[in-house]
Protein backbone atom coordinates (compact mmCIF):
# COMPACT_ATOMS: atom_id res chain seq x y z
CA UNK A 1 0.00 0.00 0.00
CA UNK A 2 2.96 2.59 0.76
CA UNK A 3 4.01 2.07 -2.80
CA UNK A 4 0.98 2.93 -4.51
CA UNK A 5 0.65 6.03 -2.67
CA UNK A 6 4.22 7.27 -3.29
CA UNK A 7 4.04 6.11 -6.41
CA UNK A 8 0.61 8.01 -6.93
CA UNK A 9 1.47 10.89 -5.97
CA UNK A 10 4.55 10.63 -8.14
CA UNK A 11 2.46 10.41 -11.40
CA UNK A 12 0.20 12.98 -9.92
CA UNK A 13 3.12 15.49 -9.66
CA UNK A 14 4.55 14.43 -12.84
CA UNK A 15 1.34 14.93 -14.33
CA UNK A 16 0.79 18.06 -13.25
CA UNK A 17 4.31 19.44 -14.61
CA UNK A 18 3.34 18.09 -17.74
CA UNK A 19 0.09 20.29 -17.89
CA UNK A 20 1.72 23.06 -16.25
CA UNK A 21 4.40 22.99 -18.93
CA UNK A 22 2.18 22.40 -22.29
CA UNK A 23 -0.45 25.15 -21.56
CA UNK A 24 2.41 27.82 -21.43
CA UNK A 25 3.47 29.88 -23.81
CA UNK A 26 6.43 28.90 -25.62
CA UNK A 27 9.18 31.88 -25.81
CA UNK A 28 12.46 31.89 -27.53
CA UNK A 29 14.92 35.01 -27.48
CA UNK A 30 15.98 34.17 -30.38
CA UNK A 31 13.77 32.47 -33.09
CA UNK A 32 16.65 32.05 -35.23
CA UNK A 33 17.92 29.57 -32.84
CA UNK A 34 15.51 26.91 -33.23
CA UNK A 35 15.39 27.01 -37.13
CA UNK A 36 15.45 23.50 -37.88
CA UNK A 37 15.08 22.32 -34.21
CA UNK A 38 11.16 22.93 -33.39
CA UNK A 39 9.98 19.76 -31.79
CA UNK A 40 5.76 19.37 -31.16
CA UNK A 41 4.69 17.22 -27.91
CA UNK A 42 2.19 14.67 -29.26
CA UNK A 43 -0.64 14.38 -26.63
CA UNK A 44 -1.63 11.51 -26.48
CA UNK A 45 -3.96 9.97 -23.22
CA UNK A 46 -2.02 9.04 -19.75
CA UNK A 47 -2.56 5.24 -20.42
CA UNK A 48 0.52 5.10 -22.33
CA UNK A 49 2.89 6.87 -20.11
CA UNK A 50 2.10 7.94 -16.76
CA UNK A 51 -0.68 5.35 -15.74
CA UNK A 52 2.13 2.38 -16.53
CA UNK A 53 3.88 3.62 -13.50
CA UNK A 54 1.33 2.76 -11.22
CA UNK A 55 1.73 -1.01 -12.22
CA UNK A 56 5.16 -0.64 -10.83
CA UNK A 57 4.83 -4.07 -8.26
CA UNK A 58 2.96 -5.67 -10.44
CA UNK A 59 5.24 -8.27 -12.97
CA UNK A 60 6.38 -10.91 -10.59
CA UNK A 61 8.88 -11.88 -12.91
CA UNK A 62 10.23 -8.44 -13.32
CA UNK A 63 12.42 -6.62 -11.23
CA UNK A 64 10.05 -4.38 -8.69
CA UNK A 65 10.79 -0.67 -10.15
CA UNK A 66 8.62 0.99 -8.13
CA UNK A 67 11.81 2.20 -5.64
CA UNK A 68 13.44 3.90 -8.79
CA UNK A 69 10.63 6.57 -10.32
CA UNK A 70 11.30 9.22 -7.78
CA UNK A 71 13.31 12.34 -9.19
CA UNK A 72 11.65 11.67 -12.65
CA UNK A 73 12.86 8.53 -13.05
CA UNK A 74 16.49 9.46 -11.39
CA UNK A 75 15.82 7.19 -8.65
CA UNK A 76 16.56 7.96 -5.05
CA UNK A 77 20.42 9.75 -3.65
CA UNK A 78 22.58 7.38 -3.13
CA UNK A 79 22.72 8.63 0.05
CA UNK A 80 21.33 11.84 1.41
CA UNK A 81 24.12 13.67 1.39
CA UNK A 82 25.06 12.96 -2.14
CA UNK A 83 24.46 16.18 -4.92
CA UNK A 84 25.02 14.09 -7.83
CA UNK A 85 24.53 10.07 -7.77
CA UNK A 86 21.04 8.63 -7.79
CA UNK A 87 20.11 4.82 -7.79
CA UNK A 88 19.25 4.94 -11.69
CA UNK A 89 17.07 2.16 -13.29
CA UNK A 90 18.14 2.06 -16.59
CA UNK A 91 14.56 0.86 -17.64
CA UNK A 92 13.07 4.37 -16.98
CA UNK A 93 14.79 5.84 -19.31
CA UNK A 94 11.61 6.77 -21.25
CA UNK A 95 10.47 8.75 -18.14
CA UNK A 96 14.05 10.55 -18.21
CA UNK A 97 14.03 11.57 -21.33
CA UNK A 98 10.39 12.82 -21.27
CA UNK A 99 11.11 15.33 -18.62
CA UNK A 100 14.22 16.32 -19.97
CA UNK A 101 11.98 17.03 -23.59
CA UNK A 102 9.35 19.34 -21.46
CA UNK A 103 12.17 21.98 -20.95
CA UNK A 104 13.59 21.39 -23.84
CA UNK A 105 14.04 24.97 -25.58
CA UNK A 106 12.34 24.44 -28.96
CA UNK A 107 8.80 23.33 -28.21
CA UNK A 108 6.22 24.30 -29.94
CA UNK A 109 2.24 23.74 -29.58
CA UNK A 110 1.58 24.22 -33.81
CA UNK A 111 2.52 20.65 -34.97
CA UNK A 112 2.70 21.85 -37.98
CA UNK A 113 5.34 24.12 -37.32
CA UNK A 114 7.02 21.33 -35.69
CA UNK A 115 10.57 19.31 -37.54
CA UNK A 116 9.77 16.52 -35.02
CA UNK A 117 6.81 15.17 -33.27
CA UNK A 118 7.74 13.55 -29.74
CA UNK A 119 5.77 10.32 -28.79
CA UNK A 120 6.02 10.41 -25.01
CA UNK A 121 4.91 6.67 -25.09
CA UNK A 122 6.45 4.48 -22.31
CA UNK A 123 6.91 1.56 -24.91
CA UNK A 124 9.31 -0.13 -22.73
CA UNK A 125 7.61 -0.11 -19.97
CA UNK A 126 4.17 -1.02 -21.34
CA UNK A 127 5.96 -4.03 -22.87
CA UNK A 128 6.19 -5.63 -19.43
CA UNK A 129 2.72 -7.39 -19.35
CA UNK A 130 3.51 -8.66 -22.55
CA UNK A 131 6.96 -9.89 -21.26
CA UNK A 132 5.99 -10.89 -17.93
CA UNK A 133 2.32 -10.29 -17.41
CA UNK A 134 -1.46 -11.22 -18.62
CA UNK A 135 -1.41 -10.52 -22.34
CA UNK A 136 2.46 -12.49 -22.86
CA UNK A 137 0.06 -14.61 -25.19
CA UNK A 138 -0.79 -11.30 -27.48
CA UNK A 139 2.69 -9.70 -27.71
CA UNK A 140 2.29 -9.23 -31.79
CA UNK A 141 -0.44 -6.92 -30.59
CA UNK A 142 1.71 -4.36 -28.59
CA UNK A 143 1.41 -0.61 -30.38
CA UNK A 144 -1.74 -1.63 -32.19
CA UNK A 145 -3.86 0.15 -29.84
CA UNK A 146 -1.81 3.38 -29.68
CA UNK A 147 -1.81 3.38 -33.46
CA UNK A 148 -5.29 3.09 -33.77
CA UNK A 149 -5.35 6.14 -30.79
CA UNK A 150 -2.76 8.01 -33.21
CA UNK A 151 -5.44 7.46 -36.68
CA UNK A 152 -8.32 8.77 -34.62
CA UNK A 153 -7.12 11.56 -32.35
CA UNK A 154 -5.80 14.56 -34.88
CA UNK A 155 -5.14 12.02 -37.68
CA UNK A 156 -3.53 15.12 -39.81
CA UNK A 157 -0.76 15.38 -37.85
CA UNK A 158 0.49 11.85 -38.66
CA UNK A 159 -0.88 11.94 -42.11
CA UNK A 160 1.21 14.77 -42.80
CA UNK A 161 4.56 13.01 -43.34
CA UNK A 162 3.21 9.19 -42.39
CA UNK A 163 5.04 9.20 -39.50
CA UNK A 164 8.71 9.82 -40.70
CA UNK A 165 8.55 12.76 -38.16
CA UNK A 166 7.46 11.31 -35.09
CA UNK A 167 9.94 9.66 -32.41
CA UNK A 168 9.74 7.41 -29.19
CA UNK A 169 12.35 6.41 -26.26
CA UNK A 170 12.01 2.51 -25.71
CA UNK A 171 13.92 1.40 -22.71
CA UNK A 172 14.93 -1.92 -23.55
CA UNK A 173 17.27 -3.01 -26.60
CA UNK A 174 15.51 -3.20 -29.81
CA UNK A 175 15.59 -7.30 -29.85
CA UNK A 176 13.06 -7.07 -27.43
CA UNK A 177 10.38 -5.69 -29.74
CA UNK A 178 11.48 -7.37 -32.58
CA UNK A 179 9.39 -10.70 -32.53
CA UNK A 180 8.10 -11.48 -36.12
CA UNK A 181 4.30 -10.84 -36.20
CA UNK A 182 3.45 -14.32 -37.84
CA UNK A 183 5.91 -16.08 -34.94
CA UNK A 184 4.27 -19.72 -34.21
CA UNK A 185 4.54 -20.59 -31.59
CA UNK A 186 5.77 -16.95 -30.10
CA UNK A 187 9.27 -15.79 -29.28
CA UNK A 188 10.71 -13.79 -26.82
CA UNK A 189 9.75 -9.96 -27.29
CA UNK A 190 6.96 -8.04 -28.49
CA UNK A 191 6.27 -7.04 -32.47
CA UNK A 192 6.52 -3.38 -31.93
CA UNK A 193 9.25 -2.65 -34.17
CA UNK A 194 7.51 -5.24 -36.78
CA UNK A 195 4.28 -3.62 -36.69
CA UNK A 196 4.17 -1.88 -40.33
CA UNK A 197 2.01 0.64 -38.83
CA UNK A 198 5.06 1.87 -37.17
CA UNK A 199 8.10 1.17 -39.87
CA UNK A 200 8.61 5.28 -40.37
CA UNK A 201 8.90 6.19 -36.81
CA UNK A 202 11.91 6.82 -35.28
CA UNK A 203 12.84 4.67 -32.42
CA UNK A 204 15.52 5.74 -29.81
CA UNK A 205 16.98 2.53 -27.94
CA UNK A 206 19.85 1.53 -25.46
CA UNK A 207 20.64 -1.12 -28.19
CA UNK A 208 19.95 -1.12 -31.71
CA UNK A 209 19.60 -4.42 -34.62
CA UNK A 210 22.44 -3.93 -37.32
CA UNK A 211 19.99 -3.43 -40.33
CA UNK A 212 16.87 -1.69 -39.49
CA UNK A 213 17.38 2.24 -40.62
CA UNK A 214 14.98 3.42 -38.26
CA UNK A 215 16.49 2.44 -34.86
CA UNK A 216 19.09 4.29 -33.38
CA UNK A 217 20.88 3.54 -29.98
CA UNK A 218 21.50 6.08 -27.35
CA UNK A 219 23.44 5.80 -23.89
CA UNK A 220 22.19 3.69 -20.81
CA UNK A 221 21.36 6.11 -18.42
CA UNK A 222 24.29 5.87 -15.41
CA UNK A 223 24.15 7.16 -12.04
CA UNK A 224 25.37 10.34 -12.21
CA UNK A 225 23.11 12.86 -12.75
CA UNK A 226 24.88 16.49 -11.56
CA UNK A 227 22.77 20.08 -11.35
CA UNK A 228 25.34 22.28 -12.29
CA UNK A 229 28.94 22.91 -13.67
CA UNK A 230 30.42 23.11 -9.89
CA UNK A 231 29.19 19.42 -9.30
CA UNK A 232 30.23 18.33 -13.14
CA UNK A 233 33.79 19.87 -12.67
CA UNK A 234 34.32 18.32 -9.25
CA UNK A 235 33.60 14.58 -10.67
CA UNK A 236 36.05 15.63 -13.19
CA UNK A 237 38.64 17.10 -11.07
CA UNK A 238 38.26 13.32 -9.31
CA UNK A 239 38.55 11.01 -12.02
CA UNK A 240 41.84 12.96 -13.59
CA UNK A 241 43.40 12.73 -9.71
CA UNK A 242 42.50 9.04 -9.43
CA UNK A 243 45.26 6.94 -8.83
CA UNK A 244 45.30 3.81 -11.43
CA UNK A 245 46.87 1.01 -9.28
CA UNK A 246 44.93 -1.60 -11.34
CA UNK A 247 45.81 -2.79 -14.95
CA UNK A 248 42.02 -3.87 -15.68
CA UNK A 249 38.92 -4.11 -14.41
CA UNK A 250 35.65 -6.35 -15.09
CA UNK A 251 32.52 -5.70 -13.18
CA UNK A 252 29.71 -8.03 -13.99
CA UNK A 253 28.59 -11.72 -13.55
CA UNK A 254 28.95 -14.57 -15.59
CA UNK A 255 32.25 -16.68 -16.83
CA UNK A 256 31.45 -19.24 -13.96
CA UNK A 257 29.78 -22.44 -15.64
CA UNK A 258 32.25 -24.63 -18.30
CA UNK A 259 31.61 -23.43 -21.83
CA UNK A 260 33.90 -21.72 -23.48
CA UNK A 261 33.26 -17.69 -23.79
CA UNK A 262 34.50 -14.13 -23.21
CA UNK A 263 33.39 -13.94 -19.95
CA UNK A 264 34.90 -17.10 -18.67
CA UNK A 265 38.11 -16.53 -20.30
CA UNK A 266 38.66 -12.93 -18.27
CA UNK A 267 37.75 -13.97 -15.33
CA UNK A 268 40.46 -16.87 -15.97
CA UNK A 269 43.13 -14.48 -16.80
CA UNK A 270 41.96 -12.40 -13.78
CA UNK A 271 42.31 -15.53 -11.10
CA UNK A 272 45.11 -16.52 -12.54
CA UNK A 273 48.91 -16.65 -11.21
CA UNK A 274 50.18 -14.89 -14.82
CA UNK A 275 54.08 -14.69 -14.96
CA UNK A 276 53.36 -10.90 -16.25
CA UNK A 277 52.70 -10.01 -12.72
CA UNK A 278 56.27 -8.73 -12.26
CA UNK A 279 56.19 -6.92 -15.66
CA UNK A 280 52.40 -5.52 -14.75
CA UNK A 281 54.44 -4.33 -11.74
CA UNK A 282 57.35 -2.87 -13.04
CA UNK A 283 54.80 -0.44 -14.95
CA UNK A 284 53.59 0.97 -11.82
CA UNK A 285 50.60 -1.09 -11.75
CA UNK A 286 50.00 -3.02 -8.10
CA UNK A 287 47.97 -5.31 -9.54
CA UNK A 288 47.02 -7.17 -13.04
CA UNK A 289 43.07 -7.40 -12.50
CA UNK A 290 40.41 -7.33 -9.79
CA UNK A 291 36.68 -8.93 -10.50
CA UNK A 292 34.03 -6.70 -8.86
CA UNK A 293 31.01 -9.82 -8.78
CA UNK A 294 27.70 -7.96 -10.14
CA UNK A 295 26.30 -11.24 -10.16
CA UNK A 296 22.15 -11.04 -9.49
CA UNK A 297 21.98 -7.54 -10.15
CA UNK A 298 23.46 -6.35 -7.12
CA UNK A 299 25.61 -3.53 -8.45
CA UNK A 300 22.46 -1.72 -10.80
CA UNK A 301 21.24 0.54 -8.50
CA UNK A 302 24.57 0.84 -6.06
CA UNK A 303 26.76 2.78 -8.32
CA UNK A 304 29.52 2.81 -5.00
CA UNK A 305 30.47 -1.18 -5.88
CA UNK A 306 31.81 -0.72 -9.09
CA UNK A 307 32.72 3.28 -9.77
CA UNK A 308 35.63 3.01 -7.13
CA UNK A 309 37.24 0.14 -8.72
CA UNK A 310 36.98 1.61 -12.27
CA UNK A 311 38.26 4.90 -10.89
CA UNK A 312 41.34 2.47 -9.61
CA UNK A 313 41.90 1.33 -12.85
CA UNK A 314 43.42 1.99 -16.49
CA UNK A 315 41.06 -0.34 -18.32
CA UNK A 316 37.59 -1.62 -18.42
CA UNK A 317 36.75 -4.55 -20.06
CA UNK A 318 33.00 -4.56 -21.66
CA UNK A 319 32.92 -8.32 -22.64
CA UNK A 320 28.94 -9.22 -24.14
CA UNK A 321 26.37 -10.91 -22.40
CA UNK A 322 23.09 -11.97 -23.30
CA UNK A 323 23.21 -9.46 -26.07
CA UNK A 324 26.57 -7.45 -27.34
CA UNK A 325 25.61 -4.24 -25.31
CA UNK A 326 26.52 -3.04 -21.44
CA UNK A 327 25.42 -0.03 -19.17
CA UNK A 328 28.75 -0.97 -17.95
CA UNK A 329 30.63 0.79 -20.81
CA UNK A 330 29.30 4.35 -19.63
CA UNK A 331 30.21 3.39 -15.94
CA UNK A 332 33.19 3.02 -16.79
CA UNK A 333 33.72 6.18 -19.19
CA UNK A 334 32.38 8.23 -16.63
CA UNK A 335 35.44 6.64 -14.21
CA UNK A 336 37.55 7.73 -17.08
CA UNK A 337 38.44 3.84 -17.38
CA UNK A 338 39.24 3.32 -21.46
CA UNK A 339 36.52 0.72 -22.38
CA UNK A 340 38.05 -2.63 -23.76
CA UNK A 341 35.73 -4.13 -26.47
CA UNK A 342 35.25 -7.61 -27.93
CA UNK A 343 32.69 -7.49 -30.41
CA UNK A 344 32.32 -4.19 -32.65
CA UNK A 345 28.14 -4.53 -31.91
CA UNK A 346 28.82 -3.69 -28.62
CA UNK A 347 29.45 -0.35 -29.03
CA UNK A 348 31.43 1.06 -31.98
CA UNK A 349 27.93 -0.18 -34.54
CA UNK A 350 25.49 1.14 -31.50
CA UNK A 351 26.46 4.86 -30.62
CA UNK A 352 27.61 6.63 -33.92
CA UNK A 353 26.07 9.82 -32.78
CA UNK A 354 27.76 9.87 -28.99
CA UNK A 355 31.09 7.57 -29.53
CA UNK A 356 32.21 8.65 -32.82
CA UNK A 357 32.93 6.11 -34.82
CA UNK A 358 36.08 7.74 -36.83
CA UNK A 359 37.62 8.43 -33.14
CA UNK A 360 37.36 4.72 -31.70
CA UNK A 361 40.90 3.81 -31.68
CA UNK A 362 41.59 7.22 -29.61
CA UNK A 363 39.65 5.89 -26.51
CA UNK A 364 38.92 2.57 -26.88
CA UNK A 365 41.06 -1.14 -27.38
CA UNK A 366 38.90 -3.82 -29.26
CA UNK A 367 40.46 -7.58 -29.05
CA UNK A 368 38.44 -10.14 -31.01
CA UNK A 369 36.41 -12.60 -28.99
CA UNK A 370 37.24 -15.40 -30.63
CA UNK A 371 41.17 -14.56 -30.57
CA UNK A 372 40.88 -14.95 -26.90
CA UNK A 373 38.62 -17.72 -26.16
CA UNK A 374 39.90 -20.22 -29.19
CA UNK A 375 43.05 -19.06 -29.73
CA UNK A 376 44.79 -18.22 -26.44
CA UNK A 377 45.18 -14.46 -27.20
CA UNK A 378 46.22 -12.81 -23.90
CA UNK A 379 44.59 -9.71 -22.83
CA UNK A 380 46.87 -8.39 -20.00
CA UNK A 381 49.79 -8.94 -22.75
CA UNK A 382 47.74 -6.87 -25.15
CA UNK A 383 46.91 -3.90 -22.68
CA UNK A 384 50.75 -4.02 -22.01
CA UNK A 385 51.97 -3.29 -25.16
CA UNK A 386 50.22 -0.36 -25.51
CA UNK A 387 52.59 2.18 -25.05
CA UNK A 388 52.58 4.27 -21.49
CA UNK A 389 51.75 7.92 -23.44
CA UNK A 390 48.90 6.35 -26.07
CA UNK A 391 47.27 5.12 -22.66
CA UNK A 392 47.76 8.79 -20.96
CA UNK A 393 46.23 10.09 -24.11
CA UNK A 394 43.71 7.62 -24.15
CA UNK A 395 42.71 8.55 -21.13
CA UNK A 396 42.25 12.47 -21.68
CA UNK A 397 39.89 11.15 -24.81
CA UNK A 398 37.55 9.14 -22.56
CA UNK A 399 37.33 12.08 -19.97
CA UNK A 400 36.50 14.03 -22.80
CA UNK A 401 33.51 11.74 -23.88
CA UNK A 402 31.91 12.26 -20.16
CA UNK A 403 29.63 14.76 -20.60
CA UNK A 404 28.40 12.98 -23.94
CA UNK A 405 27.10 9.85 -22.01
CA UNK A 406 25.77 11.39 -19.12
CA UNK A 407 21.88 12.72 -18.29
CA UNK A 408 22.07 15.66 -17.09
CA UNK A 409 19.49 16.34 -13.99
CA UNK A 410 16.21 18.14 -15.62
CA UNK A 411 16.14 21.46 -13.90
CA UNK A 412 20.08 21.89 -14.01
CA UNK A 413 21.76 25.41 -14.43
CA UNK A 414 22.58 27.67 -17.11
CA UNK A 415 26.66 26.81 -17.10
CA UNK A 416 25.89 22.82 -17.07
CA UNK A 417 23.67 23.45 -19.97
CA UNK A 418 26.74 24.42 -21.88
CA UNK A 419 28.01 20.75 -21.78
CA UNK A 420 26.10 18.80 -24.29
CA UNK A 421 25.02 15.72 -22.73
CA UNK A 422 23.23 12.50 -23.84
CA UNK A 423 19.64 13.74 -24.13
CA UNK A 424 21.07 16.95 -26.36
CA UNK A 425 23.23 14.99 -28.81
CA UNK A 426 20.11 12.61 -28.94
CA UNK A 427 17.71 14.93 -29.77
CA UNK A 428 19.98 16.45 -32.41
CA UNK A 429 20.78 13.49 -34.35
CA UNK A 430 17.22 12.51 -33.73
CA UNK A 431 16.40 15.87 -36.20
CA UNK A 432 18.87 15.41 -38.24
CA UNK A 433 17.50 11.56 -39.01
CA UNK A 434 13.97 12.83 -39.79
CA UNK A 435 15.44 15.74 -41.79
CA UNK A 436 17.59 13.59 -44.10
CA UNK A 437 14.64 11.32 -44.71
CA UNK A 438 11.68 14.00 -45.50
CA UNK A 439 14.11 15.54 -47.70
CA UNK A 440 14.43 12.79 -49.86
CA UNK A 441 10.85 11.66 -49.28
CA UNK A 442 10.64 15.39 -51.06
CA UNK A 443 13.15 14.06 -53.84
CA UNK A 444 11.52 11.10 -54.84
Amino acid sequence: MAFKVTILIITTTFLSFISSTCSQQITIVDSTDCSNRWIHIRNIPPRYNLDLLTNCSEYPLFDNYCPYLANHGLGQKTHNRSHSWYRTDPFLLELIFHRRVLEYPCLTPDPDTADAIYLPYYAGIDALRYLYGPDVNVSVDHGADLFDFLQIDEPRIWDRNMGHDHFLVMARPAWDFSQPVDSDPPTWGTSFLELPEFFNVTALVPEARAWPWQEHAVPYPTSFHPSNLAFFDSWIQRVKRSRRNTLMVFAGGGGVAATPNIRRSIRNECESNSSSDIVVINRGYSRVCEIVDCSNGICEHDPVRFMRPMLGASFCMQPPGDTPTRRSTFDGILAGCIPVFFEEQSAKAQYGWHLPEDEYGEFAVFIPKEDVVFKGLSIVDVLMGIPRGQVRRMREKVIDLIPRVMYRKHGSSMGLRTKKDAFDIAIKGTLQKIKSRIDRLLDQ
